[in-house]
């Protein structure tokens, strides 16, 4: 039963558009209500109360100051769903050049309030390891609190979960959020795969580019977010102009090479013939 509701919440990880459209009679009535709703924008609290892995008391302000974050709404006992997300993270962010704690930070929200710092400390030293057996903690944050901060977050991001008391278990969609620095929703991946450029160029982007590279900088001008699908798709009238301006910088240079040879190669003729009796 658990199987099959998580691949029915995967059916269900997809951007709403507008209103309730999560409220339709084709999902079980058990699933109605479940979802995602895009809330671009919006401001998550900045200090409302968690506690983190020490049991110390942190606020989403405090946390990676200055930097982006991903925030995956989870929780650390679930057995399916939740571990297929947080995977999806790791596997997304492992081969990037971007590092946590230095460009962007991880910060994982356990909705269900029974559970405590000794749980996330676990589940964070566990996807720290999966991520890399060098990395550090830094910049992994498995946040855990009250029914009323959890809601508070959920409500801002557009999360929308409930307690299953038939199952025991939270029915909720998958996905994740990448949350500017000023703790804005910048962007929504959905499912429990992300592409590793998908999350790169929506950590460029919700770092106002203060990360990344120059080449970054270009797919950004090549690709375009799209929410209706949550993730980033070419955009070909930019991917002509880049083209078109990357072959007029080769054919200058190729021609500015070819202009510097001809005038050095023009004046040595020009020496030796004065120097001919």
């Amino acid at each position: 039963m658990k199987l099959f509701l998580s691949i029915l919440l995967l059916a269900v990880a997809a951007p709403a558009q507008t209103g309730p459209a999560w409220d339709t009679p084709k999902l079980p009535k058990r699933l109605q209500g479940i979802g995602i709703d895009q809330r671009l924008g919006s401001q998550i609290p900045l200090d409302v109360p968690f506690l983190d892995e020490g049991g110390n008391s942190v606020t989403l302000g405090q946390l990676a100051a200055g930097r982006p974050v991903v925030l995956a709404l989870v929780y650390y006992e679930c057995t399916m769903l939740c571990n297929q997300i947080l995977n999806g993270v790791v596997h997304g962010l492992r081969p990037l050049s971007l590092k946590p704690g230095r460009d962007f930070d991880v910060v994982a929200i356990s909705i269900n309030p029974a559970e405590g710092p000794q749980l996330a400390a676990a589940k964070r030293d566990h996807y720290v390891r999966s991520y890399s057996r060098t990395a550090s903690t830094q910049g992994w944050h498995f946040l855990t609190g009250t029914d009323a901060s959890i809601h508070q977050v959920a409500e801002a991001a557009g999360f929308r979960y409930r307690y299953d008391p038939a199952t025991k278990i939270f029915l909720h969609a998958s996905g994740v959020m990448v949350l500017t620095s000023e703790r804005r929703v910048s962007r929504y991946f959905y499912g429990v795969e992300y592409e590793p450029k998908d999350l790169k160029l929506g950590l460029v982007e919700a770092s106002g580019n203060r990360i990344g590279s120059l080449a970054d900088q270009i797919l950004l001008f090549c690709y375009h977010y799209d929410p209706s699908q949550g993730k980033y798709s070419a955009t070909v009238i930019n991917v002509l102009r880049a083209g078109a301006v990357g072959t007029m910088l080769v054919l200058g240079v190729v021609l500015g090479l070819f202009w510097r040879k001809e005038w050095h190669g023009g004046g040595t003729r020009g020496r030796r013939e004065v120097r001919e009796p």
